[in-house]
């Protein structure tokens, strides 16, 4: 675990989420402000939030996955796919990038086409309890969708990822804007509230919602759907940072090969 921490690559990763998770909120929340003389379109944002996560999944997911979102980082933990420690720094430098990106927008925006900085909200008379199921729902499609198209264990074509996963959020967008403003990520809604200081009753929705909707997918994915073929010890090596896969011994075990041949020449 410590080993895990303390090297460049794990360095690189933590801060590849704080910026990504910065940029997406400063980009998606920029499309919905009230801009005048005409606001925002359901589709404007819509799609905004689906090309700023698609853009960022193909820049920064070959440096830590392009989690971008404390309910996949969490999901793909249940999912047994990270480590804890990764987990938690991942989940501590989206919400800090959150509360960045919002307070990048806030500083930026004119005031007149600021307003609560699209702070998530219930909308048309939802309910608490309606409201959590369609972030659950919106979510569990979401990080269906990331654990099918990032599968490297899948031998047909996938198709581009980062497109897959940007539609994905784009079509929960053109569905629950209606009911919640759409969330599918509490950072995106941890941000923009925390700046505007303005947590109302129900912020536990996009909270609860997102991280049990994603939580279900990792444990419909990966342990019923397509469960990886690890023993119990090898789990709990995952979760403590120190699993090693069998094609990284393989290529261990090449090296050390390579390494031999050149010192007996």
């Amino acid at each position: 675990m410590k080993k895990e921490v303390c090297s460049v690559a794990f360095i690189k990763a933590v801060f590849a989420e704080f910026l990504a998770t910065l940029i997406f909120v400063f980009l998606g929340l920029g499309s919905a402000l009230g801009w005048q003389p005409a606001g925002p379109t359901v589709l404007q944002i819509s799609l905004a939030f689906g090309l700023a996560i698609g853009t960022l999944a193909q820049a920064l997911g070959p440096v830590s996955g392009g989690h971008i979102n404390p309910a996949i980082t969490l999901a793909l933990l249940v999912g047994n796919q990270i480590s804890l420690l990764r987990a938690v720094f991942y989940v501590v430098a989206q919400l800090v990038g959150a509360i960045a990106g919002a307070g990048i927008l806030y500083g930026l925006a004119p005031a007149n086409a600021r307003g609560h900085l699209a702070v998530n909200k219930l909308n048309n008379n939802t309910t608490p309890g309606q409201a959590m199921a369609v972030e659950l729902i919106l979510t569990f499609q979401l990080a269906l969708c990331i654990f099918s198209s990032t599968d490297s264990r899948r031998t047909s074509p996938v198709g581009s990822p980062a497109l897959s996963i940007g539609l994905s959020v784009t079509l929960g967008h053109l569905v629950g804007i209606y009911f919640t403003g759409c969330s599918m990520n509490p950072a995106r809604s941890f941000g923009p509230a925390v700046v505007m200081n303005l947590f109302s009753s129900e912020h536990w929705v996009f909270w609860v919602g997102p991280i049990v909707g994603a939580a279900l997918a990792a444990i419909l994915y990966f342990y019923l759907l397509f469960p990886h073929s690890l023993s119990l010890r090898e789990r709990v090596a995952v979760v403590k940072g120190t699993h090693e896969p069998e094609e990284d011994w393989e290529e261990q075990r090449e090296e050390q090969k390579k390494t031999m041949e050149l010192t007996a020449h």
